[in-house]
């Protein structure tokens, strides 16, 4: 039925027959205005554009569902791309809020069927009280029709599904805060709907505030990013500008800085960003109110799914992804997840409701379930160090486990940001002796994958906590790691002192072990400034303490140094014996340790160049930089492509030789070693195009 058809008499629609007479049906214009200020979203507008060709080609039905949380704009991309197509759909547009969060009770699909018969022609007497005589005749009414269906704020698929015409020449365009998964399975495509990228919520900004953003740029970019590029709320921030001509973008930044009353502030007469997610949130059963609550207590920007059953003590699956159904939580990757800012901002204001002893709780259960990850992959990787025992509040259920070093990398790797700020809050907390055990539990991510920065944070962090703990032995491990990671990334002077320190305590508590530890990080001190004479005396004495103390593991460990320091040193011989003695001794250890043995193989090739057996030294060094390879070491790679860079230099190899200190070059940035300006200055010297990168200290 076209625009301008006649209803005729004695037809009968859906079991309902029309005895008035011929009557002109209407052609309905329901749309709402097209936004104001609307700004960008050329990718949804794409993507629905891309919906509707393919709804063409095929002659199926137009069908989008925009989704995404309370506040993005979904309402205003739907009328703006509605307005932008509506004249090819001749026979008018039909709109309802369905009132799916508004607070109140959800418009009944009976209800909304009715409006729509009504506006299609239908006497309001003679439209049936049954959904399923109201939905056959509206099926039939809506038959071969061009309608353009918007049905905004929808609840649940069960309350669309009779509102949506069969015609192929029809659209219908669906907003949610839910993803409505049960419509997507039927063949709706599901447009996600996110914040705007910063410059168009400067742009939505400037709109309604004027020149006032062009003076103060800075200041405006600033707003925005507190407002989390939710349309909502910079409409409130620019509200709040447009009606007070005189303050400046600085007077509502400043507002905005106390996050414990952000959301408050960012609310207008019938423009509410707190009262946007409140709605949301009471749409949640108990249980998922609850994990939302919780989650927003998380140390870290994202977080796996595994971790939000260590906050309910249960499988929380389904919970997590009611949330991200309900455009609460973002999926951001398999099995990973994030909150939206202001939403994160929401979430722990109704956490707080709960009181602070349930929040502690919460907070402790997600970074003792860290922990004891992490301590589950460091027995992986470095199975021979020394640990304190730990004894958790909560012992998590189904710890996690890890069958090879790879994955176990990769998990410490994955979750190395929370790993870092659960040491962080765990100090915050005054739990001394679990930011102490967080950070001791990164050595083996910082000991293959670096990340100097990180390291020093926790490093630091380390010495405080064992100090406010109260155990020497926990701050001696801590300075002595504090010395070397200021050794690499040579601020020598910072590091001698720090190392002094923790074998003086080591001392002071009769820990010897300790206190050989610490002088090998001086003996290797030492060779980074140079003084190989004293690296080798010093290497060769903690041969003879570790010999003693039956320590083989640091025995081999001092061997590896005392081998590489000789090589320097000319003394080719006694070299080549102390890593024969380290090969046998990591030979026979059970569990083995491969990364320290590969450490040996790439010592066995910078001696061979040391000592002008090129060929060997190239062999050796190519078994070595398989193993580093293997075993994830960028560290260890870049070591070994330095040895074969200067083996084929002496072989008059120079193509080869940039090759490889190119490679080298790579590797030591990546992982921001100071070493990498000394080796592109060795580059400079092969290939003068090169310039070294920024040191980073």
């Amino acid at each position: 039925m076209t625009a301008g058809a006649v209803v005729q008499v004695g037809v009968v629609h859906g079991g309902v027959a029309f005895h008035n007479g011929p009557k002109t049906s209407p052609v309905p214009r329901q749309l709402l205005a097209a936004p104001m200020h609307f700004t960008d979203r050329l990718d949804e507008l794409g993507e629905l554009d891309q919906v509707l060709e393919a709804s063409q080609r095929n002659a199926t039905r137009t069908f989008a569902v925009l989704s995404g949380p309370g506040g993005i704009g979904k309402t205003a991309l739907a009328l703006e791309w509605a307005h932008k197509v509506r004249d090819l759909f001749t026979d008018g547009q039909l709109y309802v809020d369905l009132a799916g969060f508004s607070g109140s009770t959800p418009v009944a699909p009976e209800e909304a069927l009715g409006l729509f018969l009504r506006s299609l022609g239908v006497p309001a007497e003679q439209v049936p009280v049954n959904i399923a005589e109201q939905a056959a005749l509206y099926r039939s009414l809506t038959a071969d029709k061009k309608l353009l269906v918007l049905l905004d704020n929808a609840y649940s698929a069960a309350q669309v599904r009779p509102l949506a015409p069969n015609s192929p020449s029809s659209a219908v365009l669906v907003t949610s805060r839910n993803r409505l998964t049960g419509l997507v399975a039927e063949g709706a495509q599901l447009v996600d709907v996110g914040p705007l990228a910063k410059a168009s919520a400067i742009q939505l900004l400037a709109k309604v505030v004027g020149r006032r953003v062009d003076d103060e740029p800075d200041r405006a970019e600033a707003l925005v990013g507190m407002c989390g590029g939710l349309p909502i709320a910079v409409r409130v921030a620019a509200a709040r500008l447009a009606t007070r001509p005189k303050w400046s973008v600085q007077k509502v930044l400043t507002e905005l800085s106390d996050e414990r009353r952000r959301l408050a502030r960012l609310s207008a007469p019938e423009l509410s960003v707190q009262t946007t997610f409140d709605l949301s949130y009471r749409a949640l059963r108990p249980t998922a109110a609850m994990l939302y609550r919780r989650l927003a207590l998380h140390p870290g920007q994202e977080f796996g799914a595994l971790v939000a059953a260590a906050v309910l003590g249960a499988d929380s699956h389904e919970l997590l992804e009611e949330l991200v159904d309900g455009s609460l939580v973002e999926s951001v990757g398999e099995s990973r997840y994030r909150f939206h800012d202001l939403l994160r901002l929401h979430a722990r204001s109704k956490a707080d409701e709960e009181g602070t002893d349930e929040a502690e709780r919460a907070v402790r259960r997600m970074v003792e379930w860290y922990l004891r990850g992490a301590m589950a992959a460091d027995l992986v990787v470095t199975p021979h160090r020394r640990r304190l025992p730990h004894e958790f509040a909560v012992p998590p259920e189904d710890p996690l486990e890890f069958t090879d070093r790879e994955s176990a990398l990769s998990w410490l790797e994955e979750e190395r940001r929370n790993l870092v700020s659960c040491a962080r809050v765990a100090a915050e907390h005054g739990w001394w002796e679990l930011a102490w055990h967080l950070s001791d539990v990164l050595w083996p991510l910082f000991l293959h994958h670096k990340h100097y920065r990180d390291r020093l944070v926790i490093d630091q962090l380390g010495i405080e906590a064992a100090r406010r703990w109260g155990n020497r032995f926990a701050e001696a491990d801590m300075f002595k790691r504090l010395g070397m990671v200021c050794t690499t990334l040579g601020r020598f002077d910072e590091a001698g002192g720090h190392l002094r320190t923790s074998a003086a305590i080591a001392e002071e508590t009769g820990d010897r072990r300790g206190a050989a530890d610490a002088r090998e990080a001086l003996a290797l001190l030492h060779v980074a400034r140079g003084e190989l004479a004293e690296a080798v005396e010093l290497f060769g004495e903690l041969a003879r303490v570790n010999r003693e103390l039956g320590a083989d593991r640091s025995l081999g460990l001092v061997l590896i140094n005392l081998g590489k320091v000789l090589a320097r040193s000319g003394r080719g011989d006694d070299a080549g014996a102390a890593l024969v003695e380290a090969v046998e001794l990591f030979d026979d250890f059970d569990p083995p340790d491969p990364y320290n043995r590969a450490r040996v193989v790439a010592a066995q090739a910078e001696v061979h160049l040391r000592t002008d057996d090129l060929v060997r030294a190239d062999r050796t060094a190519r078994d070595a930089l398989d193993a580093m390879r293997a075993l994830g070491s960028k560290q260890g790679m870049a070591e070994v492509h330095q040895v074969m860079a200067e083996t084929a230099e002496r072989q008059a190899d120079p193509g080869r030789a940039a090759e490889h200190w190119e490679q080298a070059l790579r590797l030591y940035t990546e992982i921001r070693s100071s070493k990498a300006a000394e080796v592109a200055r060795r580059l400079r010297g092969t290939d003068g195009d090169h310039e070294p990168p920024a040191r980073d200290s």
